[in-house]
C-alpha cells in the first residue's frame, strides 16, 4: 500500500507595509541603522552586503534603497548617528556633574561616561576603531570629530581649573588632547583585555594620573 506524500505547506512571505507617515519613516530608518550596526560589527564593512542588512532588518532588499542610496551612504549615516549619541552622553554627564562642588567632577564624569559608552556597545567601537581607518578620509573624519568634540569639552574644564589654580599652567588644548588620547587608548585596550575594573574606578585613575602622575605623594 503506497502512502501519498503530502508536500509541506509553504509559509507565506512576510509582506512589509511601506512606511507612509514621517514617524513611520523615522522608525523604519532607525530599524535599518540598528540592523546595519549589527551586521557591520560582525562582518566588517567590506564583507557586508545590503542583502545581509535587509535580512536582519526583516525588510526586502529594495526597501533599503528607499532610505539609503548605497552601502556607503548607510555606513556614513550610521557613523553620524553613533557620533551624536556619544556626544549627547558626554554632554549630559558634564552638565549633571557641573552642579556639584568639585571642579574636577565634570572631568571625571566625562571620562567615566566615555568608557561606559564604549564598553556598553562594543559594536560601536569595532566600527570606530576597525573600519573607519580602513575606509579612507570620509569615514575617518567621524573619528576625528568625536575626538575634537571631546577635546573641546575637556579644554573648557582645563581653562576653568587653571583659572582657579587647581592645575598647572600649560596650553589648555594640549592638556585636553593628552587626556582624550589617554582615554581613547584605555577604552580601546579594555575592549580586548578585561582588567576586571569598573569604569568609574578606571576614570578615577585616569584623572588622578593626569593630575598627579605616578610619583608618590
Amino acid at each position: 500500500m503506497s502512502t501519498a506524500i503530502v508536500p509541506a505547506r509553504k509559509r507565506p512571505a512576510r509582506v512589509v507595509k511601506r512606511a507612509v507617515s514621517e514617524e513611520e519613516k523615522e522608525g523604519r530608518r532607525n530599524d535599518i541603522l540598528a540592523a546595519a550596526k549589527e551586521v557591520f560589527a560582525k562582518s566588517g564593512y567590506q564583507a557586508t552586503t545590503i542583502a545581509d542588512i535587509a535580512k536582519v532588518a526583516k525588510l526586502s532588499y529594495g526597501s533599503i534603497y528607499w532610505y539609503f542610496d548605497s552601502k556607503e551612504a548607510l555606513f556614513h549615516a550610521l557613523m553620524e548617528n553613533e557620533e551624536q549619541q556619544l556626544r549627547d552622553h558626554v554632554t549630559n554627564a558634564i552638565t549633571q556633574a557641573s552642579t556639584g562642588h568639585s571642579e574636577l567632577a565634570p572631568l571625571q564624569a566625562a571620562v567615566k561616561t566615555t568608557l561606559e559608552f564604549f564598553e556598553s556597545d562594543r559594536a560601536v567601537v569595532k566600527l570606530l576603531f576597525r573600519d573607519s581607518y580602513a575606509l579612507g578620509d570620509r569615514f575617518e573624519k567621524h573619528l576625528f570629530y568625536i575626538y575634537e568634540g571631546f577635546i573641546s569639552d575637556i579644554e573648557v574644564m582645563v581653562k576653568e581649573a587653571q583659572k582657579n589654580g587647581k592645575i598647572i599652567e600649560a596650553p589648555p588644548r594640549m592638556v585636553a588632547f593628552c587626556v582624550v588620547s589617554l582615554v581613547g587608548q584605555v577604552a580601546h585596550r579594555r575592549l580586548v583585555t578585561d582588567d576586571g575594573l569598573a569604569a568609574d574606578v578606571v576614570a578615577d585613575f585616569v584623572v588622578s594620573f593626569v593630575l598627579n602622575g605616578l610619583l608618590p605623594r
